[in-house]
C-alpha cells in the first residue's frame, strides 16, 4: 500500500511525497522547492526514485531540475521541455513503486495539464485542476475545457482521494457557501476543515464523493447553483457548462 504525506512548500503548496512501508524508494508530485524535499528525504533515509509533473507552473516545477541532478532520476508529466523527461498524454501510465497510474489529460488552468490516477487505491494526484470545494483558475484553456475535465474527474469513483497542491479549503468553502446559503454539506466542511487548519494540519485529501456534495464546480446541474449562477449574471442560465463559467467567473472576483 502507498503511503502519501504532504511536504509544505512557500506558503500555501503541498509536494505530495510517495512512500512504502517496506521500501526507502520514494516519488515526488509537483515539486515547486528542491530544499524541502531534500531535507525529508534525508530525515527519513530515503531516496528519490521518480517525479510527477501535473502542469509547468514554476510553484510546482521550480526544484525538478535540481533534484533531478541530485539524484539522477526522471520527471514524468506534463508537456514542461525544461525539466520533463517522459511526456504523458490521455491514458499513458507511469509506474510508481510498483502500482500503475493513469493518466488523465485536464486542460484548463494550463494546457498541458494532466492528473495521475490509481484505480487499484483509489488515489489522484490533479494538481490545480479539482481543489476541495474548488478548481483552478483558468489562465490557458477554456472554460468548456475546464468543465470537461472537472467531468472527467468527478466520473471516477466516490471512494478516490484527492491530493491537490494548495492549502486553499477554507477560502473556497466560504465561496461554496455564498454559492449554497442552505447547504447543509457545505456548512459540515466548514466546520471540519476549520478544525483541521487551527490545529496546523492540512485539509487534504478530500474524497469526490465529498465534493459532489459541497463543491460549486462539481454542481453545476444543481438548481441551487443554478439559481446562483441567474442571479449573479442576470440572466437566466442553465447549460452545464454556462453555469460553470458563470460561477467561475464569480470566484475569480470573489
Amino acid at each position: 500500500m502507498l503511503e502519501i504525506k504532504p511536504i509544505k512548500a512557500f506558503n500555501d503548496n503541498y509536494i505530495w511525497l510517495i512512500t512504502q512501508a517496506d521500501s526507502n524508494q520514494a516519488w515526488v508530485v509537483d515539486p515547486g522547492d528542491a530544499e524541502p524535499v531534500k531535507r525529508v528525504l534525508k530525515d527519513n533515509n530515503l531516496q528519490l526514485a521518480g517525479i510527477l509533473i501535473t502542469h509547468h507552473h514554476a510553484d510546482h516545477t521550480g526544484g525538478v531540475n535540481e533534484l533531478k541532478q541530485a539524484y539522477q532520476v526522471q520527471a514524468y508529466g506534463a508537456d514542461v521541455s525544461k525539466c520533463t523527461d517522459v511526456v504523458c498524454q490521455q491514458d499513458d501510465t507511469v509506474e510508481v513503486l510498483g502500482q500503475s497510474f493513469s493518466v488523465i489529460s485536464v486542460p484548463g488552468h494550463t494546457l498541458d495539464h494532466v492528473a495521475f490516477y490509481n484505480a487499484d487505491e483509489q488515489i489522484l494526484f490533479c494538481g490545480d485542476t479539482l481543489f476541495l470545494a474548488g478548481c483552478g483558475r483558468i489562465f490557458e484553456g477554456t472554460a468548456q475545457q475546464m468543465y470537461d475535465s472537472l467531468s472527467k474527474l468527478a466520473a471516477l469513483p466516490d471512494e478516490t482521494r484527492i491530493y491537490c497542491t494548495h492549502e486553499y479549503s477554507q477560502a473556497n468553502l466560504k465561496f461554496a457557501a455564498a454559492v449554497e446559503p442552505d447547504n447543509h454539506y457545505v456548512t459540515a466542511a466548514i466546520k471540519k476543515v476549520d478544525q483541521l487548519r487551527e490545529q496546523d494540519h492540512p485539509s487534504l485529501p478530500t474524497t469526490m464523493a465529498d465534493e459532489k456534495c459541497h463543491n460549486p464546480f462539481l454542481r453545476s446541474h444543481q438548481p441551487a447553483v443554478i439559481g446562483a449562477a441567474t442571479e449573479q449574471t442576470g440572466f437566466l442560465v442553465a447549460a452545464p457548462a454556462e453555469v460553470f463559467a458563470s460561477i467561475r467567473q464569480w470566484k475569480d472576483n470573489f
